[in-house]
């Protein structure tokens, strides 16, 4: 993925994702607001939600975030390689290698098997410096972790007593935290609770912790000691939704142009498959991005690009390269006019949960597919 700081380095603008930095220091600002004296945890993985990991790892820190949090050690070595040197958690699975990798970074790792806490203490043993691990207890979400209430209490004892090893955290994840609906969340928040209140008591040090971003915003019994915050931090809502009434603002807009626009007659065709005809003469204008840009196929015939202030259906099929908006007659807009297929423009706007819903899936996914060829340009002041 390219990355530009200034318009000046952008050589080609047929397709741009603009990241506000300043978006982000001010949703992790909001975040911290709602925490109070709970850390915030900054979660920067799959680069940055598509945003780029480093540059929005720094902004999150400035906002007011003390830890960051990837999955991978490949990602953590990255953030290390970059000069980043704030607390920072694995949270993904680990083979052996990846777990020396990890540590070698000096990253905090997730545990839930002895296995796990034994190769660590290994590790910690040959390079002289102690692990940090934090014990998960899988409490619904049916991924990783320990269901067995009564090996997480175990394993947070051997941890907390071995001399290699340090009992960093103890942690779980929400799997409905985002659906208001859903009382499993409650079911969740109890059964961790009730083991938080016995690891306290023996470790008072550790640090516990299980919201994620929805969790955050819907209950303050969940921020314990730290959250794991990913979406929010980068002005996405965590219910799919409008995430303006929750203070936060969308740091990423994707960006193209007209390339082209063509004169079309009532009954004329436009894109592969012959999916969209005209039912009146209009214009209909090229963008030069496409799904291999990540702007997604299935969003032919279903969305919108914002010209020139005013919003035009996207029609036809979305290739890998271009799309076509239809513009109607007597627009004005001619080639050269700038584009945005998510973010602001006038007084109109095309939120990624728009794009999402149309989908049928969730913004994270919509931002992480914004491809690696297309360059994200950050702005800060």
């Amino acid at each position: 993925m390219a990355t530009v700081t200034s318009a000046a380095e952008v050589t080609d603008p047929r397709a741009i994702a603009r990241v506000d930095l300043d978006a982000i220091s001010q949703n992790c600002r909001a975040l911290k607001d709602l925490l109070g004296d709970a850390e915030l945890c900054a979660v920067v993985k799959a680069d940055g939600y598509g945003h780029g990991a480093t540059e929005c790892a720094r902004a999150a820190l400035l906002g007011g975030a003390s830890w960051l949090a990837v999955v991978t050690a490949a990602e953590a070595v990255a953030l290390r390689e970059q000069g980043l040197e704030r607390r920072l958690l694995v949270m993904g699975a680990l083979t052996d290698a990846t777990m020396a990798q990890a540590l070698a970074a000096d990253a905090d790792i997730v545990v839930w098997r002895e296995q796990q806490v034994e190769y660590a203490a290994g590790i910690a043993a040959q390079t002289g410096r102690a692990a940090q691990l934090h014990v998960k207890l899988d409490t619904g979400m049916g991924r990783l972790g320990t269901r067995d209430p009564d090996q997480a209490l175990t394993l947070t004892d051997r941890v907390a007593a071995h001399d290699k090893l340090e009992l960093a955290g103890f942690m779980t994840h929400f799997a409905t935290a985002d659906a208001s609906d859903s009382g499993f969340f409650d079911e969740q928040l109890r059964r961790f609770a009730r083991l938080v209140e016995q690891v306290k008591s023996k470790h008072p040090d550790c640090l516990v912790h299980a919201a994620n971003s929805a969790g955050v915003m819907r209950s303050s019994g969940c921020h314990f000691d730290m959250a794991r915050c990913g979406i929010a931090i980068y002005g996405l809502d965590p219910m799919n939704a409008d995430p303006t009434p929750h203070g936060l603002t969308p740091a990423l807009s994707l960006h193209s142009y007209v390339a082209d626009v063509k004169a079309i007659e009532a009954g004329d065709t436009v894109g592969y498959g012959r999916k969209w005809s005209a039912d009146r003469k209009t214009d209909v204008a090229v963008l030069p991005i496409g799904y291999g840009d990540g702007f997604r196929r299935g969003l032919g015939n279903r969305s919108q690009a914002i010209i020139e202030g005013r919003r035009f259906p996207i029609v036809g099929t979305v290739s890998m390269d271009n799309v076509t908006v239809d513009l109607g007659t007597d627009s004005g807009i001619g080639p050269g006019a700038a584009a945005v297929l998510i973010g602001a423009q006038g007084g109109e706007r095309v939120l990624a949960e728009e794009l999402a819903a149309e989908l049928g899936t969730i913004n994270y996914e919509v931002t992480c597919g914004i491809s690696q060829r297309v360059p994200r340009l950050y702005t800060a002041t």
